[in-house]
């Protein structure tokens, strides 16, 4: 490359009005001056000022009026060194210091973290909080929140925490509404992917994210809402007042190669498309399934052609894996040759380590995904595999704002300028997306309609209307305002809330032995299990029969390690993977439907059962709370068991609160030798990763 001539092409682009076509330019040459060690010259600086890309400034081979820009634009992100913005963060920026309202709309390379965080540093608010779409992005968020400034906030993440003054929040939506009636105030509320509150985009969660931002967005004095791949907003409530700001502007480039014009729907060559893709790609890639069946199939072609990796690292991961959890598993096989799976159903802490190991040069290379590490987990990955065009469930093709959202994920501001994007099936259309934000009919039981009058039709109106008379019938005239005044349902589908109330009504009799499921003895929970079960037909992942028998089998999740309990579970033929299946639909689903169960009966019945105490044992896996908090944390249940029974901490203390357990393991962090005993390497190495995660840059302290 010449670069001379690259920079006359770039100038001319800028002069020509075509600034992204400038931008994409330079970004290239940065990627070429990288690789082969040139320093920028002041003509290439001057180019980078002029499209905005301000952090990219080599301020030692600048002229003064590029590095007075690079000055200018620095601001507190909370680390101990001020961080340049580019310039349309920083008039984001601007606009929230000054009070505004904002829905964003950006390319995942945008860098938003950085506002957040500057936000809160320049403008230090009581109480921040952040909604995202994922548990996984929950972690990745407070780990870098927690960093920069739990020396003033306190980083909540789960529930029943007891707030400080000031506290920043961060936790998926149907979590998020556990807090609601907590707080009086809120100074910022985030909402992040918010494109999720549209059932166009997730049609089974958005009721909960719609119901969240309608109550704390009530009590929020600003709000910044952020999505990618957004060409317009249609007027809504959700958004009324806010600003919505739609930027065009990337910080990598993606270079994509149609590698499907060839392969022409043909499996073998696709498969053999990915294999040469893996063994003549240099940095991560991030493989895109698609579907569960998708990740199982691509996970057999890399074991049976992909060579076992020489490196420490993942043969010790390999070896605790099989101890842990299953020496036949896919990922069990899959890890001794370089490459991780990433889903929603697997521990928090398993996907977490992976997500670390990721980031190491002698850890995983490749990670196979469905759209759980698409949807806002931040990887190295300087490459991304599309290997399907089909969505999640399989039925329906990705549109073309989901293509968008997972080839995004390819390159990485300072690490890759470059993206390398392989696409094996061909990807939708380009189109012009557009959010429309509606009242969904599964929250007629939470609106209220002296608020929210003027915006709802007079269909949904009467809607409502009858929602009420029918379930004041149930529970009593203005029982259901009482209801919801209370705020103790989980659930935001309005229509189930009225089917269990409807249920209990009719069948009072049947319903007064719901208090067996507090009982020490599992057989004892199965007639009501299945009573319970049914009220919600679908979406548990097996038959009512193996769902009953896995909660049996768990109660049992704190004495036995996982290997034992998959054992008991070949009986009801659950294996490895459906165990992260059930057992995820069990601590969400069926704990919040318990939950509504055990709070409609109280109003219906007037007998004083109450099954709390079966709840949180639900809730929690059978696990004691802590270990399980622990475990969205980065420590995997079964190092909690080791240090619980060597009474280093105690971690199945009902009485202890979370923060005050992680305080102890900051202490514990200052002397290795009491754990040197205990752990194996691979243990030493997430324990570090754990203790990473919740020390500040002010300790001194590090895990060896």
């Amino acid at each position: 490359m010449d670069v001379f001539h690259k920079c006359f092409e770039i100038n001319e682009l800028i002069t020509n009005g075509d600034e992204t076509g400038a931008r994409n330019e330079i970004i290239k040459l940065l990627d070429y001056c990288q690789n082969k060690e040139l320093p920028l010259t002041p003509l290439i600086n001057n180019l980078i000022r002029q499209v905005g890309l301000y952090p990219y400034l080599q301020i030692e081979t600048s002229a003064w009026q590029d590095r007075f820009i690079y000055e200018a634009f620095k601001v507190n992100v909370g680390e101990k060194k001020q961080v340049t913005l580019h310039r349309e963060q920083s008039a984001i920026l601007k606009k929230l210091i000054n009070g505004k309202n904002l829905a964003v709309s950006a390319p995942t390379s945008f860098g938003k973290s950085f506002i957040i965080d500057a936000f809160i540093a320049i403008k230090k608010p009581k109480n921040v909080v952040i909604i995202v779409p994922t548990i996984a992005l929950t972690d990745e968020t407070r780990r870098r929140l927690h960093k920069k400034f739990s020396g003033k906030y306190k980083v909540i993440t789960t529930t029943e925490i007891i707030l400080d003054e000031y506290n920043i929040f961060i936790f998926p939506q149907e979590r998020a509404i556990h807090y609601v009636d907590k707080l009086d105030e809120i100074d910022m509320l985030i909402v992040d992917e918010f494109y999720k509150a549209s059932s166009a985009f997730d049609k089974e969660r958005s009721p909960a994210l719609i119901n969240a931002i309608i109550k704390l967005g009530s009590k929020a004095k600003q709000k910044y809402f952020l999505a990618p791949n957004i060409s317009t907003l249609k007027d809504n409530f959700f958004t009324k007042g806010m600003d919505f700001v739609s930027v065009d502007f990337n910080t990598v480039f993606l270079e994509h190669h149609k590698l499907y014009e060839n392969i022409n729907g043909d499996e073998l060559l696709k498969s053999e498309a990915l294999l040469k893709i893996l063994d003549n790609t240099n940095g991560k890639t991030l493989i895109y399934a698609g579907t569960f069946p998708n990740i199982s199939n691509i996970s057999n072609l890399i074991i049976d052609q992909q060579p076992v990796k020489n490196k420490k690292l993942l043969a010790d991961f390999h070896a605790w894996l099989s101890k842990n959890y299953d020496s036949n598993w896919q990922l069990t096989k899959l890890i001794k040759r370089g490459t991780g799976l990433h889903n929603g159903r697997l521990h928090r802490s398993l996907s977490q380590i992976q997500i670390r190991l990721f980031e190491e040069p002698d850890g995983i290379k490749n990670l196979v995904s469905t759209s759980s590490i698409i949807e806002g987990v931040n990887t190295s990955a300087e490459n991304v595999v599309l290997w399907s065009n089909k969505s999640g469930r399989g039925r329906a093709k990705i549109n073309d704002f989901s293509y968008r959202n997972i080839i995004g994920r390819g390159g990485r501001m300072f690490r890759h300028f470059v993206g390398k994007i392989y696409i094996l099936e061909k990807p939708p259309e380009n189109e012009d997306i557009q959010l429309n934000l509606t009242f969904p009919d599964e929250l007629i039981g939470s609106i209220d309609l002296d608020e929210f009058k003027s915006e709802l039709s007079k269909e949904q109106i009467s809607k409502i209307i009858a929602y009420r008379e029918e379930m004041d019938e149930f529970l009593g005239d203005g029982g259901f305002e009482k209801l919801q005044l209370e705020g103790r349902l989980e659930s935001s589908n309005s229509f189930l809330i009225r089917d269990i109330a409807k249920e209990i009504y009719s069948n009072r009799q049947s319903w007064r032995g719901l208090g067996y499921l507090n009982s020490n003895h599992p057989d004892d929970w199965e007639g009501y299990l299945y009573k319970v079960i049914k009220l919600s037909p679908g979406g548990w992942g097996a038959e009512y029969n193996k769902i009953v028998a896995f909660v049996k089998i768990i109660s049992k999740n704190w004495m036995c390690s996982i290997p034992e309990l998959l054992e008991e579970l070949k009986d009801y033929d659950i294996g490895i993977e459906q165990f992260f299946e059930l057992e995820r639909n069990v601590t969400f689903k069926l704990a919040s439907l318990l939950n509504d169960v055990n709070i409609i009966q109280e109003k219906i019945l007037k007998e004083g059962i109450d099954i709390s105490p079966f709840i949180k044992k639900v809730s929690n896996a059978f696990l004691p709370p802590l270990v399980y908090q622990l475990e969205e944390y980065g420590l995997p249940r079964m190092l909690s068991r080791v240090i619980n029974n060597s009474n280093i901490i105690i971690l199945d203390d009902k009485e202890k609160e979370l923060h005050d357990i992680l305080a102890n393991f900051v202490e514990l962090s200052k002397d290795n030798n009491k754990l040197d005993c205990l752990f194996d390497s691979f243990d030493k190495y997430i324990f570090k990763y754990f203790i990473d995660g919740i020390l500040t840059d002010e300790d001194n302290h590090v895990i060896t």
